[in-house]
């Protein structure tokens, strides 16, 4: 069976933080009806509040109770929206997404990424960290600029096979003295092993042990596509024959 306890964690928390600013609107505004009863009950008999002034913190206490409904049916709506997005998001069990990130799944001996370098450069660097931060393994990447992709059969340096789970990639391009440094963007791909959600967002897992949001999607692929170059430590140009892209629409509406 799947773990997806990565997602669980990711929504628990998204949940937390949004059930905790309602509540701190909400006890504005039992601290504002408070001190205004208070005031009312000791104010001076011969000196009572100024009518205007009344009235204004009246309109006060009517704004921050408008301003709970207003977050109330907003809530209702976000709800409502990311309770369609994951409705769909469950057509991607199974294929093969793209997402943005450095952090990608091991399957079955198979981890796929790619790198995209803004400039040509000296040399590439590309080192696989597990997740408790030890360097597994090391290899030369592609020096031009442009996307490539990187493939890795999770083996390390010594050539001892690892546990599938979570790994970093990270690349590191050096350029000639008195250039200018270059950027590199990363992706990873992983198998859809789930989807959750939370009061703000959608989450799907990737493999056993990797969580990204659905706004992160770039790309979903055919689910033979893990089967596809598989050689170790490739570090090729990408082909996009097998892309299936999301819909620019659609990740508008998921980023909302």
């Amino acid at each position: 069976m799947t773990n997806i306890s990565a997602l669980t964690n990711t929504v628990q928390t998204g949940t937390v933080t949004t059930n905790a600013s309602s509540q701190t609107l909400s006890a504005d505004m039992n601290t504002f009806l408070t001190l205004l009863t208070t005031q009312l009950k000791y104010q001076d008999p011969l000196d009572p509040m100024d009518t205007a002034e009344f009235t204004n913190q009246l309109v006060q206490y009517s704004s921050v109770e408008q301003a709970i409904q207003t977050n109330s049916k907003l809530d209702t709506l976000l709800a409502l929206n990311v309770s369609n997005l994951g409705a769909q998001a469950v057509s991607y069990i199974g294929k093969t997404a793209q997402v943005m990130g450095d952090v990608m799944p091991l399957e079955n001996g198979v981890a796929k990424a790619t790198y995209t370098l803004n400039k040509e450069v000296a040399s590439t660097t590309i080192m696989i960290k597990d997740m408790s931060g030890k360097v597994v393994y090391t290899t030369d990447g592609n020096i031009s600029s442009g996307t490539h992709e990187f493939t890795w059969d999770g083996k390390d340096t010594n050539g001892i096979q690892l546990k599938d789970g979570a790994y970093q990639i990270i690349v590191s391009p050096k350029v000639n003295g008195g250039e200018a440094s270059a950027t590199v963007t990363t992706t990873v791909f992983g198998r859809v092993s789930g989807v959750a959600s939370d009061d703000n967002n959608v989450y799907i897992g990737l493999g056993d042990a990797v969580t990204a949001s659905l706004s992160d999607i770039l790309t979903m692929r055919d689910d033979d596509y893990f089967n596809k170059n598989t050689g170790s430590g490739n570090a090729g140009d990408v082909d996009n024959s097998q892309n299936e892209n999301v819909d620019t629409e659609d990740k508008i509406t998921q980023t909302v």
